[in-house]
């Protein structure tokens, strides 16, 4: 072949590939839609139910949608249903009080002839919680410290010993401990506890189980030091590093017995199992007891509860405010903001705190703190954003029940909503905050979307959803849902895929 037409090809051929090169570096990155569908094309995602909606705020603009008016089980997201109503009907700056009332004379000696109530006013955080959270620890080495508070007042105004019971009285809503879904084994679970308008500690009896001699049970140790369980201690040191059982604890053949099981290192520096208890309101009689006696109240009868039970009502979904029973107050403790509240319940996923708030709307709204008007609460508020009764099926406040149901559709629509109220820095400083704080501290830590997405997580056996906001660089600012119901994936493989599709949002 002659020199020069040699060169006329080569140079052909480089004009060739030159062209092709710009041809790729002047093609479109893929779209949103497209980064997601590659996503969820592969195997590990294929297996899965998934429904999505991603949604432009400021132009109203749908980004992304599948399965958005299917109903899935939607776990904690209902959280966001519930403080949103609870900001709204309440308002940010709402306060709880936690009240002590003599239930009878206070004689000249300071002996009260009658019964000392410690009266729940719905605080979530009657606790030692340190406020505003910011990381751990989340409480004060002190679990008794609001009550010794209460006790101090209670003896600056005069009384010395009291002669009736110590009642934990969470009559201010009705006695329905468990909404209706809610797993049997959850409830003996710190997450799982019962509903009260008397909660102290989060009603969490802690148990912390540190190593014995080898081949011995280990040692137990109950925080705060209250006899509210009996355990029977069935757990073994083990000489190894590696156990074959670990450490778990059950209820036992007739309450309050909670059989504790299981082996443990000799090496190990201990483990702390939570667990709920049994009767919140007595719970907090026995600890108000024992913080009355600590300052020197002496208390000649036993710790007990007062509740508004269900039998005796005409109605569960409205009723007339009930009159406070009259007594003498002694004591007082205003809580913290309804603020703080919301986001102790979104950024930790505190199931307990969603259920009393919602309660407490539903007692000023229908009178009553019961299950059905709670519901009906939830109902009317979901009205008000735009979201038809076909896109939510709603039991509880928490998530925690199984037969909670709702859309990607009218979770985003939810979203929208607070996002054009009054209350949209309230809600927006509670969400937890990509590889920042509360439960996304952990995740999205090496991804470009981290800071940028504010969202409730959701996890159940074969649910994991994410839903709130994400800002990408642009400024641009979209309200999305993802909900993944029928995974057999492992919970974290699933969080993984959850994940990457938010960070493509935010980007």
């Amino acid at each position: 072949m002659p020199r020069d037409c040699s060169r006329r090809l080569a140079a052909t051929a480089s004009l060739s590939l030159l062209a092709a090169a710009t041809a790729l570096s002047q093609q479109a990155p893929p779209t949103l839609p497209e980064r997601i569908d590659a996503i969820l094309a592969r195997d590990a995602a294929a297996r899965t139910h998934w429904g999505i909606l991603a949604l432009e705020l400021d132009s109203g603009t749908t980004l992304y949608e599948r399965n958005s008016g299917k109903l899935f089980s939607p776990a904690s997201n209902v959280k966001l249903v519930t403080t949103a109503l609870a900001l709204a009907r309440l308002g940010a700056d709402h306060q709880f009080v936690t009240t002590v009332v003599a239930d009878g004379p206070i004689a000249e000696g300071g002996r009260l002839a009658g019964d000392l109530r410690l009266v729940g006013g719905g605080d979530p955080n009657l606790s030692s919680r340190i406020l505003p959270q910011r990381g751990k620890p989340i409480f004060g080495a002190d679990r008794l410290a609001p009550l010794r508070d209460l006790a101090r007042q209670v003896r600056e105004a005069g009384v010395l010993s009291v002669g009736g019971d110590v009642v934990g009285d969470d009559s201010r809503y009705v006695w329905q401990p468990y909404p209706p879904g809610w797993s049997w084994r959850d409830t003996l679970e710190a997450y799982g506890s019962r509903a009260s308008a008397l909660a102290f500690n989060d009603n969490i009896v802690a148990v912390r189980i540190t190593p014995g001699e080898p081949g011995a049970a280990a040692r137990v140790a109950v925080i705060p030091d209250l006899s509210h369980f009996r355990f029977l201690n069935r757990t073994l040191t083990s000489p190894r590093r590696y156990v074959s059982r670990t450490l778990s604890a059950r209820r036992g053949a007739r309450p309050p017995e909670v059989v504790l099981s299981g082996h443990i290192p000799v090496a190990s520096r201990g483990r702390t199992l939570e667990l709920a208890s049994i009767d919140p309101a007595k719970y907090a009689a026995e600890a108000f007891r024992l913080a009355l006696e600590d300052l020197g109240v002496a208390v000649e009868g036993q710790a007990r509860a007062r509740h508004q039970l269900p039998d005796g009502l005409r109605s569960l979904r409205s009723a007339t405010p009930r009159r406070a029973k009259a007594g003498k107050e002694v004591a007082r403790r205003a809580s913290a903001p309804l603020a703080e509240a919301v986001r102790v319940v979104n950024k930790q996923s505190e199931n307990l705190h969603a259920e009393m708030l919602l309660r407490e709307v539903a007692l000023l709204e229908a009178g009553l703190g019961s299950q059905e008007a709670a519901i009906a609460s939830m109902a009317r508020f979901m009205a008000e954003a735009g979201v038809s009764t076909p896109h939510f099926f709603l039991r509880d406040g928490s998530g925690l029940s199984r037969h909670n149901l709702l859309t990607p559709g009218a979770t985003v629509r939810l979203l929208e909503h607070v996002w054009r109220s009054e209350h949209r820095q309230a809600f927006l400083d509670s969400l937890p905050i990509a590889g920042g704080d509360g439960t996304l501290s952990w995740r999205f830590q090496r991804s470009r979307a981290k800071g940028r997405i504010r969202a409730k997580t959701g996890s159940m056996t074969h649910v994991s959803a994410l839903s709130g906001y994400a800002s990408s660089p642009d400024g641009t600012t979209v309200a999305f849902s993802i909900f993944a119901n029928h995974s057999g994936l492992a919970s974290d493989s699933a969080r993984r895929i959850v994940d990457e599709l938010a960070g493509a949002m935010a980007q």
